[in-house]
């Protein structure tokens, strides 16, 4: 679509009005009297009869003449010279129509000064429509007709576009409004998507953020989580084609989140906040509708699980007592970052009793230990989302974030010959050789600290991770460009 050539506004005096505004109503009789004593044209947006029947009233019926000239307010009162239309004034005021115009005693019965009201052309529910229409879409992905009979979930479901859930028709409308949210152009390449390694621009992004149900001002956090998604190191190919029911848990640092409104409280893992569930529900959308990942074809998790929809939150930096999990990854507390961690669905980690940091560490690595089998050490890596009750013991013992990993670190050795192949009768485990060592469960720095949630409920959760390092993911932790 190209833009269309903007329609000239007629020369001289003009007013913009509409008939469903009272300013406009209540200074109709002058309209009618510039007219008779100063040539005025008046341009209608609504009603073609108002303020008159005359041959000195156009009917803007498209909006073209108040789109392409940026009428903002009604009345608007211009002094068009050639393609200079910038000489104008807003609402009424008859000190400064008559100074404009040159005319006296305009509307002598009319109170001196009136607002305006909201020109046609900026009303929310057609600026969409109006951009569509007149500015040339810049818009380069396939246009796919529905037919009138057709409904559009489904459509788009028999297409293949969706997660089984209903996903929001990528309306070219809706789509330039979600490029608003960002500055990046929309042909900029994003990233190459696995499994098909198809390069993915922003535009693209943009489309299945609108589909996820994402506003314009989460596009930036989309944009860097499929940027990090991407990555050698993140390793999305062998996350989708693994039979470990993992995907990509995103966790969302810095100004941003209190910006667009994420939720680091009550039911942070949990449905009801916009912004939580369609960001990386976005994600998920560009791997599968860009990259081809499709459960099935490479993604074969034996079970899956919700995780693998969309999982994405955000911490609550505020009330932690610890650096936050951003800082800890290296960037400053200013920054707006999103990290990309490998992992299934969130697992409680129970302790109502504990009053010391001592014993709720310790029962931590309890419990931390039977990540996908205890017998399986330095293979995963995990991230505990703290709860405020339980970050409080740690915030009363004095306790930062090193103290803590180093104690958990400490009870998570494991003596060799308890998980070796056989021990108890039980033929999983790890090989002979390592009996007589102490080995830990996770690897170094394999567990990632967040806080949020509720402060009401002695629960913490922990969410497993795929395999690490070469063979597997590593955590990527990106700043959000805007």
């Amino acid at each position: 679509m190209t833009a269309t050539t903007p329609p000239p506004m007629p020369e001289g005096l003009v007013a913009v009005v509409k008939k469903d505004c009272p300013t406009c109503v209540l200074v109709a009789p002058v309209l009618t009297d510039l007219a008779d004593r100063a040539g005025l044209t008046v341009i209608t947006q609504d009603d073609p009869a108002f303020p008159a029947v005359a041959d000195w009233v156009v009917h803007d019926h498209d909006l073209a003449l108040s789109w392409h000239h940026d009428i903002e307010t009604v009345p608007t009162l211009l002094n068009v010279k050639g393609d200079d239309t910038s000489s104008r004034l807003e609402g009424w005021s008859r000190d400064q129509w008559e100074a404009f115009t040159g005319t006296d005693a305009l509307g002598v019965d009319l109170p001196d000064w009136r607002p305006g009201c909201g020109s046609l052309s900026v009303d929310p529910t057609r600026t969409d429509e109006l951009a569509v229409r007149f500015s040339g879409s810049t818009l380069t992905s396939r246009r796919v007709e529905i037919a009138a009979l057709e409904d559009d979930w489904e459509a788009m479901w028999d297409r293949g576009w969706s997660d089984g859930l209903p996903v929001v028709p990528p309306t070219e409308a809706r789509v330039l409004r979600m490029l608003e949210g960002t500055s990046r152009a929309p042909d900029e390449i994003v990233a190459v998507v696995p499994p098909d390694l198809v390069e993915c621009t922003v535009e693209k992004v943009a489309v299945n953020a609108v589909m996820a149900g994402c506003k314009p001002e989460y596009l930036p956090v989309v944009l860097t989580a499929v940027e990090a998604a991407c990555t050698d190191e993140f390793n999305m190919h062998g996350l989708l084609a693994t039979t470990m029911p993992v995907g990509p848990v995103l966790i969302v640092n810095g100004p941003i989140v209190d910006e667009i409104g994420m939720n680091s409280g009550l039911n942070l893992l949990g449905q009801g906040n916009r912004a939580n569930s369609t960001i990386g529900r976005a994600l998920q959308l560009v791997i599968r509708n860009v990259g081809g990942g499709k459960p099935g074809g490479v993604d074969r998790a034996t079970q899956g699980s919700p995780a693998k929809i969309g999982l994405c939150f955000a911490e609550d930096e505020a009330g932690s007592a610890w650096d936050s999990f951003a800082e800890s990854r290296g960037f400053d507390r200013g920054a707006s970052t999103v990290t990309l961690f490998p992992g299934e669905g969130p697992r409680l980690l129970f302790d109502q009793k504990s009053r010391s940091a001592e014993s709720l560490t310790k029962h931590f690595a309890e419990m931390l230990r039977t990540y996908a089998s205890p017998r399986m050490v330095m293979q995963f890596e995990t991230v505990v989302v703290m709860s405020p009750e339980h970050m409080n013991r740690y915030r009363d013992a004095g306790w930062d974030r090193a103290r803590f990993l180093d104690e958990l670190n400490a009870h998570l050795m494991i003596d060799g010959a308890e998980i070796i192949a056989g021990a108890g009768g039980i033929e999983e485990g790890m090989p002979e050789f390592v009996k007589d060592m102490r080995l830990p469960k996770y690897p170094p720095g394999g567990i990632h600290v967040v806080h949020g949630g509720s402060h009401a409920g002695l629960f913490s959760a922990a969410i497993g991770g795929w395999v690490t390092g070469e063979i597997g993911s590593v955590t990527v932790t990106r700043e959000i460009e805007r």
